[in-house]
């Protein structure tokens, strides 16, 4: 009876800073820019403790053009490792890596296998009885079924596809580069599909396996969850299991506080413990958590005026909790209560329903525009700002109009001239 292991990862984007974490300072900082690293020298040593006879490896190494070649050397670094324990790597660059200017001055060793770019190639393991197909991107937008061209299964082994692809209907939120369908795959002929692009574990079929391993390291809150490879056992030439590994070191969650029955901004810490209480966070590694208040009531506007100082004190209760967790941002996303159909006449309700309309006219969209050009040209020239810049500019209508709400409802009342 023959019986062995492969590790199957993709998407580790080596040189990816945190989004939202990366500029924290001290040790939180430190533990966060090695972050990707760390979960990377865990796939090794997940690789060879497990006595792995092969790595697969189906895209996006790096995250692009390599901003630090550290991040080169370090994996360089790693396949020597796995060199050393003899373990083979078949890499099948993906878009990211297409823009990769550093991958051909870096010596991986001989043990690393790229895929050729051209066409798809096979490469045969006899020992083993298996073959592996696979192609890397040779630019960026492949937009051709590329998997239409891989070779027909060989008789005889176990046949594996390597493949960094948009597979229709399950690549939500990502490019749908080198796009096929599940059907197609499925009926290649071949026992397992190890992809690559999509950040969230899945297997899309189970005979044969068609696997996404999703991602290493999450990188914002758009990546919860744990992440890691997928560790796969094969016997006598069949695919016996594929267990999902994590290997991630900080962990994304998102948390909806809902504050409905609020009445108080500093009653907020209240639903905030028995949210956290409810919930289920990991205690053996750090926790990049995103807290949303959700819900309709009347300290919308007292919330809004108050972010930073609520934060500063959501903070401090984390900070009293059991386990690693640190505030990534804080969210108010909670509601007013619907308003009278009529005007209050007053001089309040007036100012109230101008500021209601603020987000409608020209100007303030021009104005949001010209602040926010000025920070993104105060921002360092490594940082991407698209995201920070999308929220700001998403939010800054409502945020106006409740911070100025906020300074309506808190101003006392003029006295009645005829007292």
């Amino acid at each position: 009876m023959s019986t062995f292991k492969f590790l199957h990862a993709a998407d580790l984007h080596l040189d990816s800073p945190l989004m939202g974490l990366r500029d924290r300072d001290g040790d939180l900082g430190e533990r966060i820019g090695r972050a990707s690293k760390a979960a990377f020298s865990n796939l090794i040593t997940l690789a060879i403790d497990e006595q792995c006879k092969f790595v697969v490896l189906a895209g996006d190494i790096f995250d692009g053009d390599i901003r630090n070649f550290q991040s080169g050397l370090q994996f360089a670094k790693q396949m020597r490792r796995l060199q050393e324990a003899e373990i083979p790597v078949f890499i099948a660059l993906g878009n990211h890596d297409a823009e990769n200017k550093f991958m051909a001055r870096l010596d991986l060793g001989d043990n690393v296998h790229l895929f050729a770019s051209r066409k798809p190639e096979t490469i045969r393991l006899d020992d083993i009885a298996v073959a592996l197909h696979g192609q890397s991107f040779p630019k960026r937008d492949v937009t051709d079924n590329i998997a239409r061209d891989y070779p027909a299964p060989l008789a005889g082994c176990l046949n594996i596809g390597v493949l960094h692809t948009a597979c229709t209907g399950r690549a939500e939120h990502h490019a749908p580069y080198a796009p096929c369908s599940l059907e197609q795959l499925v009926n290649h002929g071949y026992g397992y599909w190890a992809l690559g692009h999509v950040h969230r574990h899945q297997i899309l079929n189970a005979n044969p396996w068609v696997i996404y391993p999703g991602n290493l390291q999450g990188r914002s809150a758009k990546e919860t969850g744990p992440k890691g490879a997928v560790l796969v056992e094969v016997q006598d030439g069949m695919v016996r299991s594929a267990e999902h590994r994590t290997l991630d070191v900080v962990r994304w969650e998102v948390l909806d506080v809902d504050v409905t029955e609020v009445s108080e901004a500093q009653d907020v810490s209240e639903a905030l413990r028995a949210t956290l209480e409810a919930a289920t966070l990991p205690h053996d590694r750090l926790v990049a958590l995103r807290l949303r208040l959700v819900g309709e009531c009347n300290i919308h506007n007292e919330l809004i005026a108050r972010a930073d100082a609520l934060a500063e004190d959501i903070e401090a209760t984390l900070a009293t909790r059991s386990g690693d967790i640190w505030l990534e941002k804080l969210l108010i996303e909670t509601t007013r209560p619907a308003a009278p159909s009529t005007i209050d006449p007053s001089i309040a309700g007036k100012l109230t329903a101008a500021i209601s309309e603020l987000r409608t006219l020209p100007w303030f969209d021009q104005l949001v525009e010209q602040r926010l050009a000025e920070i993104r040209a105060k921002m360092p020239a490594s940082v991407r700002p698209e995201q920070l810049i999308e929220e700001l500019r998403a939010g800054a209508g409502a945020r106006a109009a409740a911070v100025a709400l906020s300074l309506i409802s808190q101003t006392p009342e003029a006295p009645d001239e005829a007292a």
